[in-house]
């Protein structure tokens, strides 16, 4: 059979789960959350490159079935960054409407990240319930949206908080071993999984790194060139990038679900950072970043994505994707079970297919 596209591959993930799920039923139904988020995220590039107005109606009718009239959104835990995260969904609905319920959401939003409470630094609690706690997720759930709303409503001071959150995870959740980044850093050293020194969960979680990577790479667009938060950006996912390429498996592309260890009997391969981490070095290349000597890395990763992937009658299913994950200590990374086509995953590969598509052409 003729190799499908990388655009084609997107679009069955995605026909996929829409025609398992009405918007409203979009998993977790209760809920204004980064599992719908992120798969919606997917989609909406698909709609970006394709034109095809299912993919729009289909994010309008799962924001519309959350967000009311007057703007309020029940359903968003907003002491939480993961419900912050679908925010990103309104900047084009409200572009395309001109609808007001989506401002007053978007400002609603807003408003909520510029109160967050921050720990003894000022780094930002990835949740008001993990007080002081700084988790590499957050740079993406909170910053892809604040970052967004700064560019939209030009808000230049908000890219240099965006800045100082991403230096402050930089400068004390990395390794100075590997380079490799841990997923969560408890300035007040109360987490009970946390080291008692230096406050830190010590395990390189591969999607939470692939979270913090996307990011760089996505702020690279967003914030004005030759601003703090873009040169930073661009340098920093770049060495992250030269770092990863080391815990690549170089006989299938992929990466590991704990980064750094590839001989532990308990680890395996995982889908969604690899799609994450590969998407993020595939739109650091196409903005010209990184050059021709990271296309063999983004290509491999690519490859050792689709080797998790199945063409049913029902679409694209995508294996191998970690569910849902909190912080804890290493086993608890390990046991983590995996679910074919989980949002997580199945949003990280349509992003990395969708900017594969670019690559390709």
């Amino acid at each position: 059979m003729e190799e499908l596209t990388a655009l084609e591959y997107a679009k069955l993930c995605a026909d996929a789960v829409m025609a398992s799920f009405s918007p409203s039923e979009l998993p977790p139904s209760h809920r204004f959350h980064y599992h719908q988020g992120v798969f919606l995220t997917g989609v909406e590039k698909i709609y970006k490159l394709t034109g095809d107005k299912k993919y729009r109606a289909y994010i309008k009718d799962w924001v519309d079935a959350h967000v009311k009239d007057d703007g309020s959104c029940p359903t968003a835990h907003l002491t939480e960054f993961d419900d912050i995260q679908p925010g990103v969904l309104l900047f084009g609905l409200f572009d395309s409407t001109v609808r007001l319920k989506y401002k007053l959401m978007l400002d609603t939003l807003f408003d909520r990240v510029e109160k967050w409470p921050t720990n003894a630094k000022g780094g930002v609690w990835h949740k008001y319930s993990n007080k002081n706690q700084m988790w590499l997720d957050t740079m993406y759930m909170m910053g892809m949206f604040a970052a967004s709303y700064a560019a939209k409503f030009q808000k230049p001071y908000i890219f240099e908080k965006i800045l100082y959150q991403a230096v402050l995870m930089r400068e004390n959740m990395t390794d100075p071993e590997n380079g490799l980044m841990y997923h969560m850093w408890d300035d007040s050293k109360q987490h009970r999984f946390a080291d008692k020194k230096s406050g830190l969960v010590t395990v390189h979680w591969g999607r939470a790194v692939g979270w913090y990577v996307t990011a760089l790479a996505e702020f690279t667009y967003l914030a004005p060139k030759g601003s703090g938060l873009f040169e930073f950006s661009a340098r920093t996912a770049r060495e992250l990038l030269d770092v990863l390429r080391g815990y690549q498996d170089e006989s299938n592309g992929m990466w590991y679900q704990v980064l750094d260890k590839p001989e532990d009997e308990r680890n395996w391969h995982e889908t969604s950072c690899t799609s994450l981490i590969t998407y993020a070095a595939a739109l650091l290349y196409n903005n010209g970043l990184i050059g021709d000597e990271y296309k063999e890395m983004i290509i491999s990763g690519y490859r050792g994505a689709l080797s998790k992937t199945e063409i049913t009658d029902k679409g694209l299913s995508v294996t191998g994707v970690c569910v849902g994950t909190g912080v804890g200590p290493e086993r608890y990374y390990f046991e983590r079970p995996t679910v074919a086509n989980d949002l997580h995953g199945a949003g990280a590969f349509i992003m990395m297919c969708t900017e594969i598509e670019k690559l390709m052409r």
